[in-house]
């Protein structure tokens, strides 16, 4: 009989009480996969067209907001953003952005093949449909 005894003397059955702390560990460790899965997947959503740079002495340009880009590839194809854009069409879609015109700055990427009159021709468009803020991209030198 003193098997059913427990510490403080009393006989029966012990009272069950539920914990009232969390368990963390698997919250640290589901959060700590999720930190790397994003990390992983961030520079993987960064897509852009491809386009081969020319390559200058000119220093990386600093910006604290996303700007508008217009590539132009070695065929001649032209796109605005990510998406593909006919030459006749660059115009009116500049103009539904920003309506009359705007300060925003706009980069244009031209590939290191394509002659310079098409890019001449983009950026005479681009500066009709009222942007003024005209920048070219090119890749540093050595990279």
């Amino acid at each position: 009989m003193a098997g059913n005894v427990d510490m403080a003397g009393r006989r029966g059955r012990r009272t069950w009480k539920p914990k009232a702390e969390i368990n963390i560990v698997p919250y640290v460790d589901v959060m700590l996969v999720l930190l790397i899965v994003f990390m992983v997947a961030a520079p993987l959503l960064t897509v852009g067209v491809e386009v081969d740079l020319p390559n200058t002495e000119a220093q990386a340009m600093t910006t604290s907001e996303e700007p508008m880009t217009i590539t132009i590839q070695r065929d001649g194809t032209i796109y605005l953003q990510e998406t593909q854009v006919a030459y006749e069409e660059l115009i009116p879609r500049l103009r539904a952005i920003a309506g009359t015109g705007s300060e925003a700055r706009i980069f244009i990427r031209g590939d290191d093949g394509v002659e310079y009159g098409a890019v001449m021709r983009v950026m005479a468009r681009v500066s009709s449909a009222g942007y003024t803020n005209l920048g070219l991209v090119t890749d540093p030198a050595g990279e």
